[in-house]
């Protein structure tokens, strides 16, 4: 084989690798299962530890039992601030019935966030990820980024990006509730 056929052999193969990565990272961020450790669809949610502003302890377990919309957001991030009058709202409506947000909010000082939950009366729990080992545990690579928690803990859904609508959030919390 001349050196045309080799180059010609590389770059097939290049493209080949390459396409078959952009395959896998998408389909990673759309929601299905990832591979290897850490948060998984159809997978228990891995517990955790951290502390709300208070600085009192809170479990992921300690919502055994509940249905737990997990959200991973930040005060400066635009689409976080947009959906949490919705995260608010659609968990005031069915917080009788079952339904934990549990907000970990991503690197920031308790201050910070606290000024920010006032500011928009936000009710729902918040704990601090103040090293980011919650939001590797999950994967998170990008604000908000949300799980949907079903009441026996196994992860049934995730969202990345956002805003969300509210139409598609009450749509995942109904499904998790009637079950």
């Amino acid at each position: 084989m001349d050196r045309k056929g080799w180059g010609r052999w590389i770059l097939i193969v290049a493209v080949a690798l390459l396409g078959g990565l952009w395959i896998e990272m998408s389909r990673a961020q759309s929601g299905t299962p990832m591979i290897g450790r850490g948060a998984r669809v159809d997978f228990l949610a891995p517990d955790f530890t951290l502390n709300n502003l208070d600085g009192d302890p809170v479990s992921l377990s300690d919502y055994q039992g509940q249905v737990v919309i997990l959200n991973f957001w930040a005060t400066w991030c635009p689409p976080c601030r947009e959906e949490m009058p919705t995260l608010e709202e659609v968990y005031r409506d069915r917080v009788r019935d079952g339904l934990v947000v549990l907000g970990v909010n991503q690197m920031e000082p308790a201050d910070r966030v606290r000024e920010f939950l006032e500011s928009l009366n936000l009710t729902f729990p918040v704990v601090l990820d103040t090293r980011g080992e919650v939001a590797r545990l999950y994967r998170v690579r990008a604000y908000p980024t949300t799980y949907f928690i079903d009441r026996g803990g196994v992860i049934r859904d995730m969202v990345i990006g956002g805003p969300m609508s509210e139409a598609l959030l009450r749509s995942k919390v109904e499904a998790l509730l009637e079950e």
